[in-house]
C-alpha cells in the first residue's frame, strides 16, 4: 500500500467557509437526496449528482451520469468517496436511489478500515415512515423488571437469571440501537 504525505501548496477557501460547507454536505445525507448514505452515530456528508450526457452538443435521450461524493466525518474529514454510475439501467434516474445505498456500504467498510469512532453532535436523519428509527439504550441497572420494560419501550427484552433487579444488561447504556432490536438484561437479588 502506498501512502503520500501531505503538502500544502495553497489554502483555496477559509477555514470558516470550510466548515460552512461541510456542515451544508452533512445535511444533505441527514435530511435530503443522500439519506440512503446515512449512518446512525457517524458524520456523513455528501452530495449527489445527475448529469445528463450530451453527444455533438445534443443531450442524449436516458442517459446519465449518477454520482455521489461524500466525506467521513464530516466535521473532520478522513476519507473521500467519489462514486458514478455511467448510464444505469432499470432505475429510477435519480443519483439519490443509485449511487447512495452502494456509497452507505462502502462507507461503512472505509469506517472499519480507518477505524473511525462514533460520535455526538452531528445532523440528525430526517427520518421517513420507511427508515430504520433508532434509540438511545437508557440505563436499567437497579430497575425493577417493570421499570425497565418502560424505559425500554422501543427495544424487545430478553431476561435471564432471576430475581427482582435488573443487575446487568447488554448493550450498555447510551448505545444507539434499531427500533426493535433486542437488550438482554439479567436478573438478580
Amino acid at each position: 500500500m502506498e501512502h503520500n504525505s501531505k503538502k500544502e501548496i495553497r489554502r483555496v477557501i477559509s477555514e470558516d467557509t470550510s466548515k460552512i460547507m461541510r456542515y451544508a454536505l452533512e445535511t444533505v445525507v441527514a435530511l435530503g437526496g443522500g439519506k440512503s448514505a446515512y449512518i446512525d452515530g457517524y458524520r456523513i456528508g455528501g452530495k449527489t449528482g445527475t448529469a445528463q450526457k450530451a453527444v455533438n452538443g445534443s443531450y442524449l435521450a436516458n442517459n446519465y451520469i449518477m454520482s455521489f461524493v461524500g466525506i467521513v466525518p464530516s466535521n473532520n474529514p478522513e476519507a473521500v468517496l467519489y462514486i458514478a454510475i455511467d448510464n444505469p439501467k432499470d432505475t429510477a434516474l435519480l443519483s439519490s436511489y443509485t449511487t447512495t445505498p452502494i456509497a452507505r456500504r462502502i462507507l461503512l467498510d472505509i469506517i472499519d478500515a480507518l477505524g473511525i469512532e462514533k460520535q455526538e453532535g452531528g445532523v440528525e436523519k430526517d427520518y421517513e415512515w420507511t427508515d430504520k428509527v433508532y434509540y438511545k439504550v437508557k440505563n436499567v441497572v437497579g430497575k425493577s423488571p417493570d421499570e425497565a420494560k418502560k424505559a425500554l419501550e422501543h427495544f424487545s427484552i430478553e431476561y435471564s437469571g432471576s430475581g427482582d433487579v435488573i443487575i446487568s444488561q447488554s448493550p450498555k447504556a447510551g448505545t444507539r440501537l434499531e427500533d426493535g432490536s433486542t437488550v438482554k438484561l439479567m436478573l438478580g437479588n
